[in-house]
């Protein structure tokens, strides 16, 4: 089911205004199925949506008794009679479309199946030799979707979120010189899937989807950095209610930020990069050093973007995470240049699940 692409991609946009137009019906669909996937179970009234949207009523009976029809919607039950005709409430039904996850790591591979609603389904993880080459892990992409789709009928897959190590360009798909592989430069990953699978292809960087993954439409409001720390180290930067991937999806190489100039050399070629020697640390098992060296690199990011959240996640952190979000904070919090240093957490979920999020996008008008 294609949906406009009115706003790109975002999240968190409760803002937006429905148009009284029928070339604009997809956009009104979405924009109402966004609403009520964020009031989650106890739904919403149809005045309610109507006065959020700026749709008239009429619309959103319409709208609504399509999206009732198509299964995406039902009644969620009655609110109180006011002395008047009780009114009915509406809810998004969860399992009515499925997204796949699919994160493709240097070593591993992990795969999610998640309803409308974020909740996992299905999953599966497995070892993945990146360097095997693009045919090899694009073949066991294919078979990883097969397994955590197997029940689910065709017609409720809205597509697969594919996350990769960057550099690549999420519009095309295609994977540039990625650190360590150089053999993946200009391997055109979602072409090949959507070939093979017959569905919606998204590809992105495994950080984008990691600040995706903060909630169902993304982390809310505000400036939050998503810092990745497993085989290698990235960020994903969500500013403005939208994911920031730069013009030419070069944004959040943030392991590759120089901190020594006299350092180890890095696999990027350079010399002290904050990845090189985060991994280094954690490598001779001193973890608190490695937070407290991520701290820094944070610190750097904090101070050039204001940023409100900082979020933690990949398996090093995940190994260790109270010594990852108190080593990061206590420098945060050191180096703070205003009053308020941004809090700093564990994100929710993980880098997969932010890649359906990714996938399930274009049905809440962030395609």
């Amino acid at each position: 089911m294609n949906r406009a692409n009115v706003n790109g991609y975002g999240g968190g946009d409760r803002g937006r205004g429905g148009v009284n137009l029928p070339a604009l019906r997809g956009h009104n669909e979405a924009l109402l199925l966004d609403l009520l996937r964020a009031a989650g179970p106890p739904g919403l009234g149809r005045a309610e949506l109507a006065a959020r949207t700026g749709l008239t009523p009429q619309a959103v009976s319409k709208i609504t008794a399509r999206l009732a029809a198509e299964g995406l919607v039902a009644e969620a039950g009655r609110d109180a009679s006011t002395g008047g005709k009780p009114r009915t409430r509406l809810r998004l039904v969860p399992g009515a479309r499925y997204a796949v996850g699919v994160h493709l790591d240097r070593d591993e591979l992990r795969a999610v199946r998640v309803d409308l609603a974020g909740g996992v389904v299905a999953r599966l993880s497995g070892p993945l030799d990146f360097g095997a080459g693009p045919e090899a892990v694009a073949e066991a992409a294919v078979r990883a979707v097969g397994r955590v789709s197997a029940g689910a009928a065709a017609p409720r897959l809205l597509g697969v979120g594919v996350a990769a190590p960057g550099p690549l360009d999420w519009r095309t798909g295609v994977l540039g010189r990625v650190t360590g592989f150089p053999e993946w430069d200009g391997y055109p990953l979602r072409e090949v899937l959507v070939g093979r699978l017959g569905l919606a292809v998204v590809v992105d960087k495994d950080t984008n989807a990691g600040v995706a993954a903060a909630g169902p439409g993304g982390p809310g409001p505000g400036a939050v950095v998503y810092l990745h720390f497993g085989t290698g180290l990235g960020a994903g930067l969500w500013l403005d209610g939208a994911v920031y991937r730069g013009a030419r999806s070069g944004a959040g190489e943030f392991g590759h930020q120089v901190l020594r100039l006299d350092g180890p050399p890095c696999r990027c070629g350079g010399r002290g990069c904050l990845e090189v020697l985060c991994l280094e640390a954690a490598a001779r098992g001193d973890l608190r050093g490695a937070a407290r060296v991520l701290g820094e690199g944070a610190a750097n990011l904090v101070a050039l973007l204001d940023v409100d959240r900082v979020l933690l996640g990949g398996r090093v952190v995940a190994g260790a995470p109270e010594v990852f979000v108190s080593g990061v904070r206590e420098v945060l919090a050191a180096r703070a240049l205003t009053a308020a240093p941004p809090t700093v957490g564990l994100a929710p979920a993980g880098v997969a699940e932010g890649a359906a999020e990714l996938a399930a996008g274009r049905l809440f008008g962030r395609g």
